[in-house]
């Protein structure tokens, strides 16, 4: 069984810095489609950037136009652990975050917001 668990959200000030950590465990697949996404309450969930992995690490990897620059995915494909490194937050990046992996045919972008794996979110608080 897949199982998704991100971490490292919290609260911080306008223009501050924040790296959260995924990790994914019971994935079978050998490549893989992972990515980052929040939503704000009352909204639709949205994508950041996407990032389809090999064996050897990541092959692609696929931003939201909006939102490349101060989001950057990388991954340690050793450890199974995806991160979503944020800079110059702003109190419109208040959300929650939401790690999933998909499986390795479908569409890996982060357009897509039907990932087949999700984890349970980290709450993200930018105070002005």
């Amino acid at each position: 069984q897949v199982q998704v668990v991100e971490s490292g959200g919290g609260s911080v000030q306008t223009g501050g810095s924040l790296k959260l950590s995924c990790a994914v465990s019971g994935y079978t697949y050998s490549s893989k489609c992972m990515g980052w996404f929040r939503q704000v309450s009352g909204k639709e969930r949205e994508g950041i950037a996407t990032v389809y992995v090999g064996s050897f690490g990541i092959i692609n990897a696929y931003y939201v136009e909006s939102m490349r620059g101060r989001f950057t995915i990388s991954l340690d494909n050793t450890e199974n652990t995806l991160y979503l490194r944020m800079n110059n937050l702003k109190p419109e990046d208040s959300a929650i975050y939401y790690c999933a992996a998909d499986r390795p045919e479908r569409l890996c972008r982060p357009s897509r917001v039907d990932f087949d794996f999700w984890g349970l979110g980290t709450q993200v608080t930018v105070s002005a």
